[in-house]
């Protein structure tokens, strides 16, 4: 499922992955000299697909007159119930995933979740093991996903498609599935997209869609969820789209594990000549894939993708989540007129439901661990920044809100001495340096 895989060998773990350290006062590199002052970015996305293709941004000085910053993007999750919405608990409970190896696996602990006192999570959420379905709980995530991206941006122009206000407040990255369709520990949550929808309309939120690997999912299928995403949701107001180049305006989409998928499968969909090509269509759009491994980047490129993300939040996990690795792949991205989404979050701590996991804990060193893999992220000078995650309780990424807790059997992490909304807050005063720093790299 998305964002907690069936972890292999091949994934990369290590005990020699390198840790964080945290230098004080890191600078934001110079601006390389051969860079334009004009422009942040070249224009086409791929030199075969002519303008049907392109979809990569390039802001000007003239550009950047009247608009709002969406340029922070925050990956959430619908997939949490509770017996008082749903009948019972869903996704809290979640089974203790064991490791491949079986001499490992048993010498750990198995089984699942029971809660409200024992939650498949290190942390403890201040709304408690709550139902997605809640309209309460989700005006309350709206609310502090409003507030973990407000501020008045500069006038300028960003990716954002459409707005009047000055008032910046983020993009949520909303985790989908088709209909009646749902991970394989939890329920078809689809259905629950209108009001995320409304509700972040009303809070000036916009939502973008991150495609999961449901069973059965093919270029083709894929090619089906774009059209039906579009056609349901593409009129409605809190829908992303990204401003092109060109001046196109495109929805965008994150494809998770899109690596499962030959390229050569993708190109069928992301290029011109290909079979049943969305490029020059009603439904083209910006398609941004998942590097986890190095060899990754070339096979996005052959599969027509218009970038690629990071999402783990630890590093040194994977290649593309080490951010001694940004640079070089920001690198390989801006030669090949493809945006790179680098992805930071406040930690990772997966060991309630992977217990044998312990050596990919990332702490959380009080915000510092998030600060740096912020700094991380801009050093490379990056065209949007994703936040990995709001929700992610299982891998204890995320930003929402949590409180100490303790029970009989379990003792939870916290954000203590720092308050519940200590991440939001950091969110929030970096994406206003965001948007300061990319004021000054068009200067």
């Amino acid at each position: 499922m998305m964002g907690l895989r069936t972890l292999k060998p091949s994934d990369g773990f290590s005990d020699l992955a390198p840790g964080i350290e945290f230098a004080a006062g890191e600078r934001i590199e110079r601006r390389r000299q051969e860079e334009s002052k004009e422009l942040l970015v070249a224009s086409p996305v791929h030199s075969d697909t002519g303008d049907a293709g392109d979809t990569k941004v390039v802001f000007t000085k003239s550009d950047r007159d009247h608009s709002i910053f969406y340029d922070v993007h925050i990956f959430y999750y619908l997939w949490y119930g509770s017996p008082t919405m749903d009948g019972k608990y869903v996704h809290w409970d979640h089974v203790l995933v064991p490791h491949w190896d079986p001499k490992i696996a048993a010498s750990h602990a198995q089984g699942r979740h029971v809660p409200p006192e024992d939650i498949a999570s290190s942390f403890y959420p201040e709304l408690g093991p709550y139902s997605s379905r809640d309209p309460q709980v989700l005006e309350s995530h709206m609310s502090q996903i409003e507030a973990s991206a407000a501020g008045k941006a500069s006038p300028r122009t960003s990716s954002s498609s459409s707005s009047s206000s000055s008032d910046y407040r983020g993009v949520l990255v909303l985790s989908w599935y088709p209909p009646g369709v749902a991970d394989n520990h939890g329920e078809p949550t689809e259905d629950l997209v209108p009001a995320v929808m409304d509700a972040a309309q009303r809070h000036r939120i916009k939502v973008a869609f991150h495609i999961q690997p449901y069973q059965g999912r093919t270029d083709q299928s894929v090619h089906s969820n774009i059209k039906y995403i579009i056609d349901k949701y593409g009129a409605h107001g809190a829908f992303y789209r990204f401003r092109s180049s060109m001046g196109r305006v495109l929805p965008l989409f994150y494809v998770y594990d899109s690596y499962l998928t030959a390229s050569e499968a993708w190109a069928e969909l992301l290029t011109v000549k290909g079979s049943h090509s969305v490029r020059g269509t009603p439904y083209d759009s910006v398609f941004v894939a998942l590097v986890v491994e190095e060899r990754h980047k070339n096979e996005i490129l052959a599969g027509g993708f218009d970038g690629m993300y990071t999402y783990f939040a630890s590093n040194g996990f994977s290649f593309g989540s080490s951010h001694q690795n940004w640079r070089a792949i920001k690198t390989f991205c801006d030669g090949n007129n493809l945006l790179f989404v680098p992805s930071v979050g406040p930690g990772y701590a997966d060991t309630a439901v992977r217990p044998w996991n312990n050596h990919n804990t990332r702490n959380r060193v009080n915000g510092r661990y998030y600060e740096t893999s912020l700094q991380a992220a801009l050093t490379v000078r990056p065209d949007i920044v994703t936040i990995t995650s709001f929700n992610q309780w299982h891998e204890g990424t995320q930003i929402e809100r949590a409180v100490p807790r303790k029970t009989v059997t379990r003792l939870y992490l916290d954000y203590q001495p720092n308050k519940p909304d200590l991440y939001l807050e950091l969110t929030r005063r970096w994406a206003q340096h965001f948007d300061k720093e990319k004021d000054k790299w068009l200067m």
